[in-house]
């Protein structure tokens, strides 16, 4: 039975009721026959059917758990752990699914109006968008992004991250008023607290913080290997900057804009609580990210 046809029925049962005359007028102007909507009334439920219901039903559920902000394959890999989901589901089904009850997840629109710089010859680029670690805290990359907060916000703060590359856990952060050498040494003074004694190769760009002899001679006890972007090349630090976009995307935009800096504190934690504990991935064998770094260990 055509899905158009399923969902016309049903509309028809439930509009038509108590209204004499009512289905004879719907089903003219839908254009079908009274024995076929007959058929659809008693016919019973295939497994099918009742799979294809608990399906719109969960799929629903986790859209809007994310806030609507994921797609198909995110939902899959929800789906794939939800313990009402007994049977296996594809991703084309899902798509289809989608499709049937207009959801879609927002993607980010790429930046074309990007104007590239004159390369300069760099020395330390060791990353070298080699975005691939096999184990925790062997790349840590870092960068600080600009979110607001106010009435009308006009209260500016920057969010500083050290990104683990492996499972992309955003293991530590801090909140500043500017982008200062002092903001980005407790961030990682947080990060080598929660990490132990590790020694990462540390990515960043060539922000003046990041260049600055106060930055650096902190990172010399940790034995860290450096790494920088070369200037006006973002995309060698690519994960962090989707990293940033995605939540400022997925989760500051999703939710009206803090009035106090008590409420936007409490968004900004809550939003990378989202992010590392409840973001499953198919890239991630459908864990979360944290969940994905502690098999790991």
């Amino acid at each position: 039975m055509k899905q158009q046809h399923r969902l016309a029925y049903r509309a028809i049962s439930e509009v038509s009721q108590g209204k004499h005359g009512a289905i004879t007028k719907l089903l003219s102007y839908v254009g079908v026959s009274r024995q076929a909507y007959n058929k659809f009334l008693h016919r019973q439920e295939t497994v099918w059917d009742a799979q294809e219901k608990l399906l719109e039903e969960r799929i629903t559920y986790w859209f809007k758990q994310h806030h609507q902000a994921i797609g198909a394959g995110k939902i899959l890999s929800n789906l794939n752990r939800d313990e009402q989901i007994t049977f296996d589901v594809t991703i084309k089904r899902v798509k289809r699914i989608m499709g049937n009850l207009g959801i879609r997840c927002r993607i980010r629109v790429k930046k074309h109006h990007r104007i590239k710089k004159q390369e300069q010859y760099m020395q330390d680029n060791i990353l070298n968008q080699n975005f691939t670690a096999t184990a925790p805290n062997q790349i840590w990359l870092s960068d600080s992004t600009e979110l607001s907060y106010g009435v009308n916000g006009q209260f500016k703060m920057r969010l500083s991250g050290v990104l683990d590359l492996y499972g992309r856990v955003l293991i530590a952060s801090n909140l500043s008023k500017t982008e200062t050498a002092d903001a980005e040494i407790e961030v990682f003074r947080r990060a080598f607290e929660y990490a132990g004694d590790v020694n990462p190769i540390v990515h960043t760009d060539r922000g003046s913080a990041y260049t600055s002899k106060q930055f650096n001679n902190f990172l010399v006890p940790y034995e860290v290997t450096r790494s920088m972007s070369r200037p006006g090349t973002p995309y060698d630090n690519a994960p962090m900057e989707r990293w940033w976009n995605e939540f400022k995307t997925h989760w500051m935009d999703r939710h009206p804009m803090p009035k106090t800096y008590e409420g936007f504190e409490a968004l900004v934690k809550e939003g990378i609580h989202y992010f590392n504990h409840l973001d499953r991935s198919p890239a991630r064998n459908d864990l979360t990210p944290v969940e994905y770094r502690n098999e790991a260990a």
